[in-house]
C-alpha cells in the first residue's frame, strides 16, 4: 500500500512500507512540519494583471504555499492574485512588500467564498486563516485582524496612525488613569463647515454640533480678542 499525503504535503506512510527509508521520511516529514509551522518565505508576484497559483508538493519542502509566513515582493502593474489550493487548511501571515499602485489579493484557487486584499496603498501584514470549508467548492480566507471583535492595547499604549511616507505618525492614547471604562462613538457623517465635534448624550455619542451654539459669537470673539489681547 502506497504511502498517502495530508493536504499540506506531510506524507503518511502504510504499514510496511519504505523498509530502510523511515529514518529519511520521518526526517523530511519533522523538517516539512517546522516550515509549515514556523517557515518564513520571499515570494516575487512581479508582473501586469493576473494570477499567481501557490502550490503543495508533497513529501516536499518546496512547496510555495507550505510556509506560515510569506513576503510579497516585486514591481506590480497591474492588479494581483495570489491563489492556493481548495482543500489548504492552515494560517497564514502575509506581508506585501511590492511596489506600484495595485491591489494583491490573497484566496481559494476556485470558487465564490471570501478573500483578503491589500489594497493599492496597503504595504503592511495580514494575519489570514484559510478555512477549507464550509465546503471544498467555496471555502474562505479570513482576516483575523478585520474579523475581530475588539482590540485592547495595554498600559495606555496609543494607536499610531502613520503619514503617507511612515515618517512620522497621529497617535492617540489612554491617559494614564481612568476613573471609569468608557467608549466614544463617532458620528454617522462627516460634518460641515464652523461645526465641532462634541459629545451629544453624555455617554460618549459623538457629533457635530454648530459653533454657534457654544453662545459666542464671531463679533463677540474679536471683542474679546480686542480687549483681551
Amino acid at each position: 500500500m502506497a504511502s498517502t499525503y495530508t493536504d499540506l504535503g506531510i506524507e503518511l506512510m502504510a504499514t510496511g512500507e519504505n523498509a530502510g527509508t523511515w529514518g529519511t521520511k520521518t526526517n523530511n516529514n519533522l523538517n516539512l512540519i517546522e516550515q509549515l509551522t514556523g517557515g518564513f518565505a520571499t515570494l516575487s508576484i512581479a508582473g501586469g494583471a493576473g494570477t499567481q497559483a501557490l502550490d503543495i508538493d508533497d513529501g516536499a519542502l518546496t512547496g510555495t504555499a507550505q510556509q506560515r509566513v510569506i513576503e510579497f515582493t516585486g514591481s506590480i502593474s497591474g492588479n494581483r492574485i495570489v491563489t492556493i489550493p481548495n482543500d489548504v487548511e492552515t494560517f497564514y501571515i502575509l506581508k506585501n512588500s511590492t511596489t506600484g499602485a495595485n491591489t494583491v489579493q490573497f484566496k481559494y484557487a476556485t470558487g465564490s467564498g471570501a478573500s483578503t486584499t491589500f489594497s493599492t496603498t496597503d504595504k503592511g501584514t495580514k494575519i489570514v486563516y484559510a478555512s477549507a470549508s464550509p465546503d471544498a467548492t467555496n471555502p474562505i480566507i479570513v482576516d483575523v485582524m478585520a474579523n475581530s471583535s475588539e482590540i485592547a492595547l495595554t498600559n495606555s499604549n496609543p494607536i499610531k496612525f502613520q503619514d503617507a511616507d511612515n515618517s512620522a505618525f497621529v497617535g492617540i492614547d489612554a491617559p494614564a488613569t481612568v476613573s471609569g471604562s468608557y467608549t466614544l462613538t463617532l458620528p454617522a457623517g462627516v460634518g460641515s463647515a464652523s461645526q465641532a465635534l462634541v459629545t451629544t448624550d453624555g455617554s460618549g455619542t459623538l457629533g457635530f454640533t454648530s459653533t454657534s451654539s457654544f453662545g459666542i459669537s464671531t463679533g463677540k470673539a474679536i471683542a474679546m480678542a480686542i480687549v483681551f489681547g
